[in-house]
């Protein structure tokens, strides 16, 4: 995939008409077009490591900023990498009913910290919501969570290194052991936070939702018993 800047201080990528992200303001995967983009003579010049480039999201024409990284600055063009990093990135959507307060906080802090892409912050702060559950649930809800975790990674096929790293994050405590605790990289960061999401799903949010949906149907089937049925009714002058 090529992307570089030309000497009209134009931006040409390959991959144009099919660049989309998930925008930041919108929480929309939309395409995104180049609007501002540096010039050529200043590249030239300064010759800096990164290079910013202005989007514009096609979905709600608000901004958007990516960097990239300045391969090759040749004679007429500015090489640039192919992958580029979102200044500012969607903040990952979850639904917080039925968690208990105390988790709640704790998750939405972890999402921030992802959203940041404070990746090491956010391993140490599903750590801290790990214990919260395990606080919750005791000790049998912990052991159900970690066998949820081996079915999480029988069925996503999770290398037995990142298992291992999500493993000791949520499972070890700062005094169990003096190794430090791993420090995940985007993808590990991207799998803790798939596997995070998972557990408090399964444990409290299908739960909750199952007793709220059997509460309902209990609900109505009382009321359909109060309702006494014609054929009983005794009809007078029949």
């Amino acid at each position: 995939m090529s992307v570089h800047i030309d000497v009209n201080n134009r931006l040409n990528h390959d991959q144009e008409h099919n660049l989309a992200i998930t925008c930041p303001h919108c929480q929309v995967f939309s395409h995104i077009t180049a609007i501002a983009v540096p010039s050529f003579a200043a590249l030239s010049a300064n010759k800096p490591k990164h290079v910013g480039v202005v989007y514009r999201c096609d979905a709600c024409n608000e901004p958007v900023f990516l960097r990239y990284t300045a391969k090759v600055y040749a004679a007429n063009r500015v090489e640039l990498s192919s992958h580029f990093v979102e200044i500012e990135r969607a903040r990952e959507k979850f639904t917080f009913t039925y968690l208990p307060e105390e988790v709640e906080e704790l998750f939405k802090e972890a999402l921030s910290c992802y959203t940041a892409g404070c990746l090491n912050a956010f391993a140490s702060m599903c750590r801290r919501v790990a214990q919260a559950v395990f606080a919750n649930l005791g000790e049998a809800g912990k052991l159900q969570v970690y066998d949820q975790l081996n079915e999480v990674r029988d069925m996503a096929e999770v290398d037995a290194g990142t298992f291992a790293d999500i493993k000791t994050i949520l499972f070890s405590r700062d005094s169990d052991s003096p190794t430090p605790m791993p420090l995940p990289d985007a993808y590990q960061a991207g799998m803790l936070l798939e596997v995070m999401k998972d557990m408090l799903y399964q444990v409290y949010i299908r739960k909750g939702r199952m007793q709220q949906a059997m509460m309902v149907r209990r609900f109505f089937a009382d009321e359909a018993n109060k309702v006494t049925p014609i054929s009983s009714v005794t009809r007078t002058g029949a």
